[in-house]
């Protein structure tokens, strides 16, 4: 009698607590003709999937399903290797490394994935570990999807709110890549982190409201939801850009409305990536102009524990999983 090949996950069956996710044995999937199957080394709970698995805010139910989610397995990003590849592929072959994200399909808290080969991956950075490559796709993709809509140029004063965070951290550096200068904003047992990944000046929300300094921006990026929308556009100039990367809607609506009574353009809504926005980020990590930051790391089976901290919102870069 032939077996089923089963691999270990971390599943959730139901909406709720970190609790809700348990580690199970589930059948192994096999790669379809355009598909490569990837042996998981590494993943990252990012704020996202806590939303995912609260189904907050209610409306995630319509999309992942509405008394139950239709999708049993979350993590959207991911670092491995080619274990075997579908019979039309042709940019990957078994053995590579790679790294990138699921784009909205999940499936990477376990120990395969199917991927397609043209989906949103490269191969990974040779100079960083598969815990640290499996950090960059969510907040690197999420910042530079933004920083290339606002369309930096080189001495733009770019001013980034919850600069320690997944994507502010990954802003800070894309911003500096893009020649900007950047002032991070972060809490204080950040400010040291924020200014080692390259902030030129470094606020303490604790200390200093950014909106009081006197000081205007080009460009004023929200990665944590967390700014007075009409406050904070005094602090920016009349053909400046808000970028509200965190929005839900309520920030929505005041984001519209600011864009049409003061001039200033103001981005937020849902991020779009592919292949090139991977091979980008590799390339400036390749070229030390990108580093990950990981703040903690998990197994498989801690993954509920992983939740919990970053639900916290407290998290100082990524939180990666070790598979």
């Amino acid at each position: 009698m032939k077996t089923t090949k089963t691999m270990k996950a971390a599943v959730y069956t139901q909406y709720g607590s970190p609790e809700v996710l348990q580690t199970k044995e589930v059948t192994k999937p096999e790669p379809k003709a355009n598909e490569i199957l990837l042996k998981i080394k590494a993943t990252a709970v990012n704020s996202g999937e806590v939303r995912l698995r609260k189904a907050d805010p209610f409306a995630v139910r319509f999309l992942f399903g509405l008394t139950k989610p239709k999708l049993n397995i979350l993590g959207a990003v991911f670092s491995g290797e080619v274990e075997s590849i579908g019979k039309d592929v042709t940019r990957f072959k078994v053995g590579d490394q790679v790294f990138g994200h699921t784009d909205m399909k999940f499936g990477a808290y376990a120990e395969y994935i199917c991927v397609a080969e043209d989906g949103s991956l490269a191969m990974k950075p040779t100079n960083i570990s598969h815990n640290e490559a499996a950090t960059i796709p969510f907040g690197g993709t999420t910042a530079l999807h933004f920083i290339k809509k606002a369309d930096i140029k080189p001495g733009q004063k770019v001013l980034i709110v919850g600069a320690s965070g997944a994507v502010g951290s990954a802003a800070v550096q894309l911003a500096k890549s893009y020649g900007a200068i950047v002032t991070g904003v972060c809490s204080t047992s950040n400010v040291a982190l924020v200014r080692s990944i390259g902030a030129d000046k470094v606020i303490d929300y604790k200390k200093e409201d950014f909106t009081q300094n006197g000081e205007i921006y080009d460009v004023i990026y929200d990665a944590v939801k967390t700014i007075s929308i009409f406050r904070s556009a005094k602090s920016l100039k009349k053909n400046g850009i808000m970028i509200l990367g965190a929005a839900m809607i309520s920030e929505m609506i005041q984001g519209l409305f600011t864009s049409i009574t003061s001039g200033r353009k103001v981005l937020m809504g849902v991020i779009s990536h592919k292949a090139e926005d991977i091979n980008f980020l590799k390339t400036l990590i390749e070229k030390g102009k990108y580093k990950p930051v990981i703040d903690r790391t998990y197994s498989l089976e801690q993954i509920a524990e992983a939740h919990a901290y970053v639900e916290k919102g407290h998290k100082k870069g990524n939180v990666a999983i070790n598979i």
